[in-house]
């Protein structure tokens, strides 16, 4: 797909000056050179071009808010003045995978006042003598060359990246929270259920020692109830003895 209808894809009913983020990666530049980017795009703040075919950035418009720029693998040589010009609050240059060969050709990013982190992977100048310190050198408002510093100090993450990272960490202590509260109250429920079986214990153990209570009472009744028939039945027993004695001296 050609560039100019790539990005008129990538408007999606916007006009330019709403445009903030603007990506064309692997579409085609027909000569080398830019195509359907104009001044109009006054708000872009990202521009990645990554594998167009580009030769030239002599047309690159105007663009005063444009921070970060992905050119990798694209065949540029030269014509980077046109950065200091066009884009001079760039942040981050992403030149990658390009045909830049000498110190030179990077001289012109020395008016790049804001930029802090360049990257040349894979360009034959990384393959000079004292590459990095030769960079660091000409370009003393870079701090980041190819991912790290001069003293080898890898680049930090991005701040969004951080902040997710603690929302994360923020809804996993909440939902911790909640856990540990619902561990507490089955914890307090079990204790309850354990409280009121142990009294629903003690009621049926005093019912039954009530129980035994009323069958001794009742046990020891009978058993004054028998003595007294035995004491009855021998008293009559030995009146009729009485009554025989009385009838045989007659």
């Amino acid at each position: 797909m050609e560039m100019k209808k790539r990005i008129s894809l990538e408007l999606r009913n916007r006009t330019p000056a709403e445009v903030a983020e603007l990506v064309v990666d692997n579409c085609r530049s027909s000569d080398g050179e830019i195509e359907g980017l104009t001044d109009e795009f006054k708000e872009l703040e990202f521009l990645s071009m990554v594998n167009v075919g580009l030769t030239s950035l002599a047309k690159l418009p105007t663009l005063p808010k444009l921070r970060k720029l992905e050119l990798s693998d694209n065949n540029i040589s030269g014509s980077l003045e046109t950065l200091a010009e066009k884009c001079a609050n760039l942040t981050y240059l992403n030149l990658s995978g390009n045909k830049i060969k000498e110190l030179s050709t990077l001289e012109a990013l020395q008016n790049l006042k804001n930029l802090k982190s360049l990257d040349l992977f894979n360009c034959e100048i990384t393959t000079l003598e004292d590459y990095r310190e030769s960079i660091f050198e000409l370009l003393p408002q870079v701090t980041y060359l190819d991912g790290f510093d001069a003293e080898d100090n890898e680049a930090p993450d991005s701040e969004a990246d951080d902040d997710d990272d603690d929302e994360d960490g923020e809804e996993g202590a909440g939902q911790l929270g909640e856990y540990e509260e619902e561990e507490d109250e089955e914890e307090g429920s079990e204790g309850g259920e354990v409280g009121l079986s142990y009294l629903m214990k003690e009621d049926i153990q005093d019912e039954e020692d009530d129980g035994d209570y009323v069958e001794e009472e009742e046990e020891e009744e009978g058993e004054e109830d028998e003595a007294e028939v035995r004491g009855e039945k021998r008293k009559r027993e030995a009146e009729d003895e009485g009554e025989d004695d009385d009838e045989d001296d007659d």
